[in-house]
């Protein structure tokens, strides 16, 4: 008896400590969290060498918290896939190709609210952890990096060709580093991430989710 006691009191515990860790994340990421396309990382002046133009691009998958969240999770999903990568890639490919859209001045609708409603998407995948077809996943990862990288083409509209390019290498590094490093972390250190008591994958998609709702609150009233 005393023994029972003894687990559920460990137990309740462990609950209480995971809990408490879910809402100081949650509440951190809600304070970070900004609209997806006001992010510059050079004060917002185009890049002029290929130098600046590669660590504007480091940087802008980092700058804006719900870009980052996407980019996380993406990785987070693709570990629980066994050709996951191929999401990954079909989400860098199609940012690339949202960029170019927008320096060539083409228009995609309503892009901060697709973004928003992207981030809150793959939240909800991430709490329900459902393992949808890997060719609905990779579609879903291609339209949503059409919109991101959209947005990420706004601080670079005016650039010549030689930063453009490395902008373009920049940014596909740091996410390829990014969500590829979250896949394999993930699959490393699964039963951790997904002990019998507490799903930290589970719970990360309760504050990604969040983070996508303040998002497309900002670029509704913004």
């Amino acid at each position: 008896m005393f023994k029972s006691f003894q687990n559920l009191g460990q137990n309740f515990a462990l609950q209480s400590r995971n809990q408490l860790f879910l809402l100081g994340v949650s509440l951190l990421l809600l304070l970070m969290a900004q609209p997806a396309t006001a992010h510059h990382a050079f004060d917002g002046q185009t890049p002029e060498t290929f130098f600046q133009g590669f660590l504007s691009g480091l940087a802008h998958p980092m700058i804006g918290i719900d870009h980052f969240a996407f980019i996380l999770s993406i990785g987070l999903i693709a570990a629980s896939l066994v050709s996951g990568i191929w999401m990954i890639i079909a989400f860098l490919l199609a940012a690339m190709l949202g960029t170019g859209i927008h320096v060539i001045s083409w228009n995609l609708p309503l892009p901060e609210i697709a973004i928003a409603l992207s981030v809150i998407t793959i939240g909800i995948l991430l709490v329900l952890k459902k393992q949808l077809p890997l060719t609905v996943l990779i579609g879903l990862a291609s339209i949503a990096g059409l919109f991101h990288g959209y947005a990420y083409g706004e601080s670079i509209i005016g650039a010549k060709m030689m930063p453009l390019i490395s902008y373009l290498a920049g940014f596909t590094v740091m996410q390829f580093i990014i969500a590829g490093g979250t896949m394999k972390l993930a699959q490393s250190f699964q039963n951790t991430l997904e002990a019998r008591q507490f799903s930290l994958i589970k719970y990360s998609g309760f504050a990604v989710v969040a983070i996508g709702v303040i998002a497309l609150s900002s670029a509704i009233t913004g």
